[in-house]
């Protein structure tokens, strides 16, 4: 699981799908996302989760090269239980727990499934919450959540991100705290391929790892983003080769031993989301 751990780490594209949408689900294989999500929850009618559960269980085997979450319904809802026993049996490598607002849903969830979980933030109480959510040893990432932490903090629609940011920002904190990894939310436009780059931009500025994703189209933006580009590469190159130990000068900058240890995982990304 520690390999798992380490991939999600390095993960730039987080794809969910309909888990009851049969031809989206075989597409995906093909895809170049590092990350398929089958989600059992928003995405799905109610009168299809059963018929979801078992496509998603089905399916998880079936993602060579790619990791796999399933995201299951929350705690009170009719599928919760069934969902959680499909998961442990399932191939999945992570349960993608929704709506977190405390430790103790990770800990029941993690408990019953036997597997990493990710915890979504969507809520002002998750995200007043985060440190304790992203602490718990189960808890491999966590995600945002951001179309329902708008609608919960009162953002108006259409607004843009900055009554988003201390929340973000504490989030990346509160994963970063605990070593884990953590992913910005999805972009809703899907013909506005400039506003999702732009905020691709915008999350990996803020320290995102990578970002979840609604549609395929979405993929090659978020890789080129979240993912080393050869000019940083050659960069890192430099400075380490021209790094001699403490502070020095480097190309009109200062640098020291952290900017080298930078520079180190940097190369390591790129390696790590090599196809």
């Amino acid at each position: 699981m520690l390999n798992h751990n380490f991939q999600l780490h390095h993960a730039r594209s987080l794809l969910f799908l309909p888990a009851s949408n049969a031809r989206a689900v075989e597409k995906a294989r093909v895809l170049d996302c590092d990350m398929v999500i089958l989600d059992l929850e928003d995405a799905v009618p109610d009168d299809r989760k059963d018929e979801a559960r078992d496509g998603a269980t089905a399916a998880a085997a079936h993602y060579a090269g790619k990791l796999v979450g399933i995201r299951i319904n929350m705690a009170g809802t009719p599928w919760h239980g069934a969902d959680m026993i499909a998961v442990k049996n399932s191939a999945a490598d992570f349960v993608v727990l929704p709506k977190v607002e405390n430790a103790k849903q990770v800990h029941d969830v993690y408990g019953v499934c036997a597997k990493p979980v990710i915890a979504m933030i969507e809520s002002a109480l998750g995200v007043t919450q985060a440190v304790a959510i992203g602490g718990f040893a189960g808890v491999a990432g966590l995600f945002m959540g951001n179309n329902d932490l708008r609608r919960d903090l009162g953002i108006p629609a259409g607004a843009g991100r900055a009554g988003l940011s201390f929340a973000l920002q504490s989030v990346v904190l509160a994963a970063r705290a605990s070593g884990k990894a953590v992913f910005d939310g999805v972009y809703n436009k899907l013909d506005d391929s400039a506003g999702f780059e732009a905020e691709c931009r915008e999350g990996h500025a803020f320290g995102f790892d990578g970002k979840t994703l609604i549609h395929p189209n979405q993929v090659e933006a978020a890789n080129a983003v979240f993912g080393p580009d050869e000019v940083a590469l050659a960069e890192a190159r430099r400075l380490i080769d021209a790094a001699t130990g403490g502070a020095e000068r480097h190309e009109g900058a200062m640098i020291e031993a952290m900017h080298v240890e930078a520079a180190r995982a940097l190369i390591a990304r790129a390696e790590a989301v090599k196809r």
